[in-house]
């Protein structure tokens, strides 16, 4: 079972950069595959990234397509989330989220973390 933390959110101007990370205290993380989401102010909400268990396969929304990076170190229970050139509209309460394959973690993630807030404003 997968035990999701997220942290690294905070106030970011825009054009600026942030890294979140997600650890998984669980025992399970190498053989999930993980994502984040986000959720804005009076929105849905909605898919960012996913990376699948091996890392070899990695998928993005196109509003974040070339800004984002998404990662995953198995030896430290860890995935990432590099955002770069943040815009205002990038704003939202980030969720890691765990599921069995990256079509799954995309649609219907079987855990989720508590979230982070990323605001990015001057």
């Amino acid at each position: 079972q997968a035990q999701l933390v997220e942290s690294g959110g905070g106030l970011v101007q825009p054009g600026g950069s942030l890294r979140l990370s997600c650890v998984d205290s669980g025992r399970t993380f190498s053989s999930y595959a993980m994502g984040w989401f986000r959720q804005a102010p009076g929105k849905e909400r909605e898919f960012v990234a996913a990376i699948s268990w091996s890392r070899s396969n990695t998928y993005y929304a196109d509003s974040v397509k070339s800004r984002f990076t998404i990662s995953r170190d198995i030896a430290k229970n860890t995935v990432y989330l590099q955002m770069n050139s943040l815009k205002p509209e990038d704003t939202a309460v980030y969720y890691c989220a765990a599921g069995d394959t990256t079509v799954a973690v995309s649609t219907r993630p079987n855990y989720w973390g508590q979230g982070t807030q990323v605001t990015v404003s001057s």
